[in-house]
């Protein structure tokens, strides 16, 4: 039971960090990475271009990783 105790903590933290994301990094994530979108769709989603898809999504990820981040890991992803 500790490992699904962990599991629900992680999604929690997860859910958290996602909810301080602004709107539209918080969207074209959840969108790309939760319900596995092509990157396309998700641009047509927001009537904008594929690179401001990726940008985007690439800003919201890096945030992500920071808010996520052991203080005490200076590795850039956590492991």
């Amino acid at each position: 039971m500790q490992g699904e105790s962990n599991s629900i903590e992680t999604q929690d933290e997860l859910m958290r960090a996602l909810a301080a994301l602004p709107p539209r990094q918080r969207t074209v994530l959840v969108l790309r990475y939760f319900l596995d979108l092509p990157e396309t769709e998700v641009a047509a989603a927001f009537k904008c271009s594929l690179g401001t898809v990726k940008s985007t999504a690439s800003r919201g990820l890096a945030r992500l990783e920071q808010t996520l981040r052991n203080p005490n890991d200076t590795r850039s992803i956590p492991t």
